[in-house]
């Protein structure tokens, strides 16, 4: 195993997730604030499940997103 590839890949690929994640929250806020689902002041429970497949990895991470 090379240690650089497998470093430059996983950052790669962190890399997607978060920039992805972010528009897809961003873009889900805003639609419920608009449709009246949401007020705008709320702490949203988020959760993110991690698989690698290969390696038998699954691991959740948790957190909160605060909209004001």
């Amino acid at each position: 195993m090379d240690e650089e590839t497998l470093n430059l890949s996983v950052r790669k690929f962190l890399k997607k997730v978060g920039i992805t994640a972010q528009r897809e929250i961003e873009t889900s806020v805003r639609e419920a604030i608009e449709s009246g689902r949401l007020t705008g002041d709320e702490t949203l429970n988020a959760r993110v499940t991690l698989t690698v497949d290969g390696v038998d990895l699954s691991h959740e991470i948790d957190g909160e997103l605060a909209l004001k």
